[in-house]
């Protein structure tokens, strides 16, 4: 397999899903990064309520609505099951066999006499 900008490409050979204890971590990350996210709007909305009002308002609608988004996305369930992986990587080999010549069409036999 090739590498790519100094990493090693992994090849995935399974089609498994990944283990719950990894899903479960990821969705914990999204959720952290969603508050994260939502506790700067809410500091952005009361640095700026003197300063620009639109502004802040924006950022406090943002730090109202995106802890529900957040549950939202970290309830959603698993992820789907990736597709198998491909039998054949890379050049496939042609068939050795050619076709073979085309057999004679049949001859038409006599019809047995009517009796």
């Amino acid at each position: 397999m090739g590498k790519s900008k100094g990493k090693v490409e992994v090849v995935r050979i399974t089609g498994a899903r990944s283990s719950l204890t990894e899903d479960v971590r990821g969705r914990q990350r999204r959720y952290m990064i969603a508050m994260a996210v939502r506790t700067l709007c809410v500091i952005l909305a009361v640095v700026l309520w003197k300063e620009s009002r639109i502004v802040a308002i924006i950022a406090l609608v943002g730090g109202i609505f995106i802890p529900y988004l957040a549950v939202v996305v970290a309830n959603a369930g698993r992820e789907n099951s990736p597709n198998m992986p491909d039998t054949f990587i890379g050049h496939q080999p042609q068939p050795m066999l050619e076709p073979g010549a085309a057999a004679p069409a049949p001859t038409p036999t006599a019809a047995p006499p009517a009796s």
